[in-house]
């Protein structure tokens, strides 16, 4: 291990928002050429982004294992630490790989050399990785004991925070300010409390290590514009990934680590905890809770607090140039262990153990005997295993890929290759089911940028970046679909600011927007929140739109006010409804004629002296239309209240009154016993039919008198049968104004004509035989009929071949049912629900 020294090393340590990597990047840029080395793709990309825009595309690289840019005349380039295309004295890179010089190298998060599965490639950069004019390692203060005892040369300087960061205590997620990171460590975490913010505060922007650039991209941008004011993020926001982020909240305080359940160390909460404040402006960290093993300590507190983080006692160490000359010999240089005292051996790591695992077959055996194979084989080891496969999965990968690297021109089939990229791309699927073929899209991405595995990178490299920027702008719109919530956000942003502060947009359709952003509709007066909205979101919606809608549900009930007797109707169940919408039912009044009005509850919107004007409007509509349509019954109520007709008379109509003006006879029968044949006389006239078995008015059989005689009984809760449809005259089911006779409903009116046509026919009490003419005109059956006449006061028999004849007996006879219940006092008509007719 020898140290490898051609420039002075500059170490600048320091705790979070000290600015150390960018007065590295600046420190670059003022050289001829230079190398960066980040812990993530996502900070390379993000620092790259920065650099193009001072320096230009055509002079700056971008190299990650899934992502290469480098123009021809790149003088500046920028990496993650496993991809820096170094030039040092020690070493012979893999075909394939980059080297230069260059005037700057940076590496930026060193503490993590002592991170047990990638610790190793950081601690060979900082062994190793120098520019020829300046070398720069960023860390934590926890390096510098590292530092004295592997870099003695480096110039430690120590760089203080730009502002105060201080613990704000635990707080439930509804209670977070604004501008809040929540960090989790498992995607399953970060998805439950991402949605969780969404159903509370409107929505969260979402950023993990494992998204794409574009897509972290897309997702921090909401955040920055101010469209969602939280972000659920995992420990990969305490790798330098800039934000405003004002308060860091801690979901928990335990991660799995690749091998265990652990608790996170006051280094990694500090690193985690430092990403709340920018520049000069303070910052708050604290947890979820106050107590148990998601509550920070009182000693963690004052440490991250005062910036005092542990000194590393090691970093983890694999040998950067391992031996090719055999298999046997790459795998025993790779567990060489280190000399060095604060150097421990780093643990198997993943392409380790996949190598391992390959040179247990026999076929890689017999490849891998010349020192080039044995060189492939270990590079097509460290293809990373980004869908988090496990070993033996990932192994069975890789050997597939060695099996092609390793015969014929050593390249990959050109159609599995193209075959895999046409099976990812789809951009149906669930969060879940995209981020994992991006994960998938990754290893492809990761094969088509190595140089000498397809037989045409270049083109392969750009359909894989195609197919990833497509899963990420179906990743991004997933996301946001599922975890922000624009119309809850827009309200929320403006809870608290007046009324006419809220721009209502009424669409002409009735639709209520916001910001473009569809609340609902309004329905009448009944604001009705968009079905697609979330139950838990509806209450919110419900309350925002309301309080903001008063000024057009005034117009609307002004509009009602004024409304014409056209845009009024009678709807189902006693309601009144203006156009398609129901403003009023009608309830029991004083008498059948004369209901009572209540609004609809949706009218509740209107203030008091608007609802009684649309009151008064309605029962004036009410008022006429009764009239108009049933003016038999208006004369029935003004004879029962004329203080000048017979008292005989004045029950009588009464009682028919509040029947609906049709009832069975027998019902009547003591105030019909008790009317002179003038009164009589004076009941035809008014168009009122005392028939044999009812009393009715035949106005009121038709269609139109029928629904509303139908609504004001239904108005003082009875339950009317199915209108008969237009021009019925026999049913096989009850309706109102009609009679039941046998198995048959026979309408009213025409029992009554064959009752006439029957006296006529008859001489006395002599047998005659009727004309069943009318009858079998009318639909009546032969048993029917039969029945009818003996409920008409006939008996019929037999006279030897003689058709029937039927004899008068006197009177009419009950029909033979169930015995009709007594009456109740004060009510003479207790027998109707009996006699099938419409309850009035």
């Amino acid at each position: 291990m020898t140290q490898f020294a051609r420039s002075p090393v500059t170490a600048v340590l320091g705790p979070t928002n000290t600015g150390k990597t960018h007065l590295a990047v600046e420190r670059m840029m003022g050289h001829a050429s230079g190398i960066m080395g980040f812990p993530l793709r996502l900070l390379a990309r993000e620092v790259y982004d920065r650099v193009v825009k001072v320096k230009g595309e055509h002079q700056v690289a971008l190299v990650t294992g899934e992502e290469r840019i480098v123009p021809p005349q790149a003088r500046w380039f920028l990496c993650t630490v496993e991809s820096m295309p170094l030039l040092t004295d020690a070493r012979a890179k893999a075909p394939g790989a980059l080297e230069r010089e260059a005037a700057f190298v940076g590496i930026d998060e060193a503490q993590l050399g002592a991170d047990p599965e990638r610790g190793h490639v950081f601690t060979d950069r900082l062994l190793h990785a120098r520019g020829y004019a300046e070398t720069m390692i960023l860390g934590s203060n926890s390096l510098r004991p590292m530092l004295a005892g592997l870099v003695p040369d480096a110039e430690v300087i120590g760089r203080p925070r730009f502002s105060t960061l201080s613990y704000a205590g635990a707080r439930k997620l509804s209670r977070l300010p604004k501008r809040s990171a929540i960090v989790a460590f498992s995607a399953e975490e970060v998805y439950a409390v991402a949605e969780a913010i969404r159903r509370m505060r409107g929505g969260a922007a979402v950023v993990m290590g494992a998204l794409s650039p574009r897509t972290r991209n897309a997702q921090v941008a909401m955040f920055q514009a101010g469209e969602v004011d939280y972000l659920v993020a995992t420990d990969a926001i305490g790798m330098g990934l800039n934000m405003d982020v004002a308060h860091v909240a801690f979901a928990g305080l335990h991660k799995f680590d690749g091998h265990r359940r652990r608790r996170l160390t006051v280094a990694e909460m500090a690193q985690i905890a430092g990403r709340a404040g920018r520049h000069q402006r303070d910052g708050t960290f604290g947890a979820l809770v106050d107590e148990g093993p998601g509550a920070f300590t009182p000693e963690e507190v004052l440490a991250i607090e005062g910036h005092k983080v542990p000194p590393l006692s090691h970093l983890y160490w694999r040998e950067g140039t391992p031996d090719f000359a055999s298999i046997e010999a790459l795998v025993a240089s790779l567990e060489r262990r280190p000399s060095h005292e604060l150097l421990r051996a780093a643990p198997e790591a993943v392409d380790l153990a996949v190598l391992k695992k390959l040179v247990e077959e026999d076929w890689v055996r017999q490849r891998a005997r010349h020192p080039m194979i044995v060189r492939r084989l270990w590079a097509a080891c460290g293809l990373p295993d980004f869908r988090k496969l496990g070993v033996d999965p990932h192994a069975r990968f890789v050997g597939r890929v060695f099996k092609h690297l390793s015969e014929g021109r050593g390249h990959l089939p050109h159609q599995w290759f193209a075959d895999e990229i046409a099976r990812l791309d789809r951009l149906d699927g669930d969060v879940e089911t995209l981020a994992g073929r991006i994960a998938a899209a990754r290893s492809w991405a990761y094969i088509a940028h190595r140089s000498d595995w397809l037989e045409d990178p270049a083109h392969w490299a750009g359909r894989t970046r195609e197919l990833e920027e497509r899963l990420s702008d179906a990743l991004h719109a997933s996301l946001t679909q599922r975890f922000v919530d624009k119309r809850t956000t827009v309200l929320l942003r403006q809870i608290g600011a007046g009324a006419g502060h809220l721009p209502v947009v009424i669409g002409d359709q009735g639709e209520v927007m916001v910001e473009e952003h569809e609340l609902g509709r309004i329905d009448g007066f009944r604001f009705r929140v968009a079905p697609e909205a979330r139950a838990a979101d509806k209450r919110l919606l419900l309350s925002a739109a309301e309080k903001r809608l008063a000024g057009e549900f005034a117009r609307r009930g002004t509009a009602l006010v004024d409304a014409e007797d056209a845009a009024l109707s009678l709807g189902e169940g006693a309601t009144i409804r203006w156009g398609d919408h129901v403003v009023a039912r009608l309830v029991p009044g004083p008498v059948l004629t004369r209901p009572q009005v209540v609004l609809d509850r949706a009218l509740d919107c209107l203030d008091l002296a608007l609802r009684d004007k649309v009151r008064a409007r309605v029962e004036r509509w009410i008022e006429g239309q009764v009239a108009r349509h049933v003016p038999a019954l208006v004369a029935l109520d003004r004879a029962s209240r004329d203080p000048a007709a017979p008292g005989p008379l004045r029950a009588f109509v009464a009682a028919l009154s509040d029947a609906g003006g049709l009832a069975p006879r027998e019902a009547l029968a003591a105030s019909i016993d008790l009317l002179d044949p003038g009164l009589r006389r004076w009941l035809r006239r008014a168009g009122i039919v005392l028939g044999t078995l009812d009393v009715f008015d035949p106005r009121l059989l038709k269609p139109e008198p029928t629904r509303w005689r139908d609504a004001l009984a239904a108005a003082r809760g009875r339950n009317p049968a199915e209108p008969a449809p237009p021009g019925a005259t026999v049913l096989p089911r009850p309706a109102p104004g009609f009679r039941r006779v046998g198995g048959q409903f026979v309408r009213v009116d025409l029992v009554e004509r064959i009752a006439r046509a029957a006296h006529d026919a008859r001489e006395g009490r002599k047998p005659f035989v009727p004309d069943p003419a009318l009858a079998t005109s009318i639909g009546l059956s032969p048993e029917t009929f039969a029945r009818l006449m003996a409920m008409l006061g006939f008996r019929h028999g037999t006279r030897g071949d003689e058709p029937p004849a039927w004899t008068w007996r006197g009177r009419p006879r009950r029909r033979e049912a169930a015995p009709v219940a007594a009456p109740r006092p004060g009510n003479a008509f207790g027998a109707l629900a009996e006699l099938d007719f419409g309850r009035g």
